[in-house]
C-alpha cells in the first residue's frame, strides 16, 4: 500500500479516536453533572431528578439502614442518592445503642445528618473526683475545661481531657467584690450568688453575673491568666443591665447601659459612644448586630423599630417598624444570613440580603426564649418545658415536650435533662430519647469530651463513663 495512504489513515484513525474520546469525556461529564444534580435512571428506565443522604455518626462506621433495607451505603460518613419523598433512616452498631429518624428528601438538594450519635450500652464508670461543697460548675464550649466554684476565695479549673483529672486553683480574692477577707486568713469568702456565665469561644475566659447584697456585678475571669481578669463593673460603672461576648477572645464585649447598646474594649479598658438607644432586644453575628429599639412615642402607639447595623459603622439600616416589641436573632446557614423575628407565637424568618424573601412558621405556645443552634442549623423556641425546634435543614418546625425544666445542651447538638436523678438526652428536635444514667445531680451539668467521656456529677463525685470500647 501507498506509504502515503497508511499515513493518512493512521491520522484519520488518531483523529477519530481522539474525537470519540472527547465526546465520551464530555457525556461522562454530563452524565457525572446530572447525577450531582440529582438525576436519575429509575426502575422503570425513566430519568427522574432524586436528592441525596449524606450521613455522618459518633462514632464512625455505624451501619445503614434505608427504608429497613440494607444497600450499598453500608456505614456512616458517605452519601447515596434517594428518590424524593420520605424515608426512614435507622443507624445500628455492635455493642451500642440504635438511632432512627424519618427524612423527607427534596429534588436536587442534599440532606445532611452529621449529628446522630449512638452510646456504648456496656460503659465503664469512674468516679473521677470528689468536689463537695461545690455551689456552681460551669463547662467550656469544647467541653475542655470545667470550672467549680464554692463558697470560698479558691476555685478550681479541671482539664476534662486528661486521663487523670488534676484540679488547679484560681484566686479570685482580689478578682470579685463580692468576697470577703478576714484578716490573718489564708482563703477568704465568696459572698456572692452567681446568675449566670458565659465562656468566650477560645475557652479563656469567662464573663460571670453575680448579685451580691448591693447591686449586680459583671466579672470577666481568666481562668488561664487569673491576673489578667478584669471586673468589669468596678472598671465601668454598675449600671449595665446586660452584657455580651462579642468576639472569640472575649477582648470586646457588647453591653447595655442605662437603656443604650455600647461596646466594651477590654484591652484598651473603653466604653464606646453609643451604638443604639433605647435597645430592646438585639443579637449578634460576628461584628453584625440586629436590634430592636424602641421609638419615641408616637401620637397613637408606641413604635419599635428592627434594624442592623456592624460594629465601627456608625450607620443603621431599618428593616421594618412594628407596634410591639419582639425578640430577634441573626444567623448564618450555608452561606446565607437570616434574621429571625420572634412575635408571640409567630417566627418570621427574613433574607438579610433581601428582607422581602422571607419563611413563616407559627407554633402553638408563646416562646420566652429564642436560641440558634450550632452553625445555624437550627432555632430552639421554649417557654418552661415545652420546645419547638425550627429545623433549617428540613424547612420545618417541631414541637416537642421535654421532663421538666432542668435542661441543657449536651452536645452542639442534643439536649439533656434530670428527672428523678434519671439523665435523659434528646436530639435537638425531641427524637431519639434515651435514659443514660441514674443518680445524676439535676444542679450541675453534662458534657461529652472527646467524644470519649461523659461527665457528671452524683453524690460530690464528678463521675466519668467512658463512651468508646477500652
Amino acid at each position: 500500500m501507498d506509504p502515503e495512504k497508511i499515513k493518512k489513515l493512521r491520522s484519520i484513525k488518531i483523529l477519530v479516536s481522539e474525537v470519540l474520546m472527547v465526546f465520551i469525556v464530555i457525556i461522562t461529564v454530563i452524565i457525572l453533572a446530572l447525577i450531582v444534580s440529582g438525576y436519575w435512571v429509575n426502575s422503570e428506565f425513566e430519568v427522574e431528578r432524586q436528592g441525596m443522604l449524606q450521613v455522618s455518626s459518633v462514632p464512625t462506621g455505624a451501619n445503614v439502614m434505608i427504608d429497613g433495607e440494607t444497600s450499598w451505603l453500608q456505614r456512616t460518613n458517605t452519601s447515596k442518592v434517594l428518590a424524593t419523598g420520605e424515608h426512614s433512616v435507622t443507624l445500628t452498631k455492635e455493642g451500642y445503642d440504635s438511632w432512627s429518624k424519618t427524612v423527607n428528601i427534596a429534588e436536587g438538594l442534599l440532606y445532611r445528618l452529621h449529628y446522630p450519635r449512638l452510646f456504648l450500652e456496656d460503659r465503664v464508670i469512674e468516679k473521677s473526683y470528689y468536689l463537695p461543697e461545690t455551689t456552681f460548675a460551669t463547662i467550656s464550649p469544647g467541653s475542655e475545661l470545667l470550672l467549680i466554684t464554692n463558697n470560698t476565695t479558691n476555685w478550681q479549673l479541671i482539664n476534662l481531657t486528661e486521663e487523670n483529672l488534676k484540679p488547679r486553683s484560681i484566686d479570685i480574692s482580689n478578682i470579685f467584690q463580692s468576697v470577703s477577707l478576714t484578716p490573718g486568713s489564708t482563703i477568704g469568702l465568696f459572698t456572692g450568688s452567681i446568675i449566670d456565665a458565659d465562656w468566650d469561644h477560645d475557652e479563656t475566659r469567662v464573663l460571670f453575673k453575680v448579685q451580691n447584697d448591693t447591686q449586680i456585678e459583671w466579672v470577666l475571669l481568666d481562668v488561664r491568666e487569673p491576673q489578667n481578669s478584669i471586673n468589669v463593673t468596678r472598671e465601668f460603672g454598675s449600671n449595665f443591665s446586660n452584657i455580651q461576648i462579642l468576639d472569640n477572645s472575649a477582648n470586646n464585649l457588647l453591653a447595655i447601659q442605662n437603656g443604650n447598646l455600647h461596646k466594651i474594649d477590654v484591652s484598651g479598658k473603653s466604653l464606646s459612644a453609643v451604638i443604639v438607644e433605647r435597645i430592646v432586644d438585639y443579637d449578634h453575628y460576628e461584628n453584625e448586630i440586629v436590634y430592636v429599639s424602641q421609638q419615641p412615642e408616637s401620637e397613637l402607639t408606641p413604635m419599635y423599630e428592627v434594624g442592623l447595623t456592624k460594629i465601627g459603622d456608625n450607620n443603621k439600616t431599618t428593616v421594618f417598624h412594628i407596634a410591639q416589641p419582639v425578640k430577634v436573632a441573626l444567623l448564618k446557614f450555608y452561606d446565607q444570613k437570616y434574621i429571625s423575628v420572634l412575635k408571640d407565637n409567630h417566627l418570621t424568618l427574613h433574607n438579610k440580603d433581601n428582607i422581602e424573601e422571607t419563611t413563616e412558621y407559627t407554633i402553638s405556645f408563646n416562646p420566652a426564649n429564642m436560641k440558634v443552634g450550632h452553625d445555624g442549623e437550627f432555632i430552639i423556641l421554649s417557654e418552661s418545658n415545652h420546645l419547638a425546634t425550627i429545623d433549617m435543614e428540613a424547612a420545618k418546625a417541631i414541637e416537642w415536650q421535654i421532663e421538666n425544666v432542668n435542661y441543657d445542651w449536651l452536645d452542639n447538638d442534643m439536649f439533656y435533662d434530670v428527672s428523678e436523678g434519671d439523665l435523659i438526652v434528646y436530639d435537638y428536635d425531641g427524637l431519639n430519647r434515651r435514659n443514660l444514667a441514674k443518680n445524676v445531680s439535676n444542679h450541675f451539668p453534662v458534657t461529652i469530651t472527646d467524644n470519649k467521656w461523659l461527665y457528671y456529677f452524683s453524690d460530690d463525685y464528678l463521675v466519668r463513663e467512658w463512651l468508646i470500647k477500652r
